[in-house]
């Protein structure tokens, strides 16, 4: 019933764009927290943005401050995640993950994973020239 479906993935060059989305059925993105995350080969996964379904508050890694965005279309229960300025090191299987809130919500330690529910299978982003 619960499904996270991600696409877009591709080649790009470094200094290019490319935008993922994650199609979601089975729950209400509103209440959800959702995260995208990746693990090039060789890599632990990283968290690279989360968008809280509540209050839209964003939460970000480091490596990808001010090139990538979350953003999310509760009526098409959609989440996506733009890249822009790619780089060779963004290589990577991306996921599309989501979190019940809850009462509390989550905050930022869900870039790490925790309190994600469900995950996506994946969609590959290679940056090369």
């Amino acid at each position: 019933q619960v499904q996270l479906v991600e696409s877009g993935g591709g080649l790009a060059q470094p200094g290019g764009s490319l935008t993922l989305s994650c199609a979601a059925s089975g729950f209400n993105l509103e209440y959800y927290t959702m995260c995208w995350f990746r693990q090039a080969p060789g890599k632990e996964r990283e968290g690279v943005l989360c968008i809280k379904g509540s209050t839209g508050t964003t939460y970000y890694a480091d490596s990808v401050k001010g090139r990538f965005t979350i953003s999310k279309n509760n009526a098409k229960n959609t989440v996506y995640l733009q890249m822009n300025s790619l780089k060779p090191e963004d290589t990577a299987v991306y996921y599309c993950a989501a979190g019940h809130e809850g009462p509390y919500g989550l905050g930022p330690w869900a870039l790490n994973g925790y309190g994600m529910d469900y995950w996506g299978k994946g969609s590959l982003v290679t940056v090369s020239s």
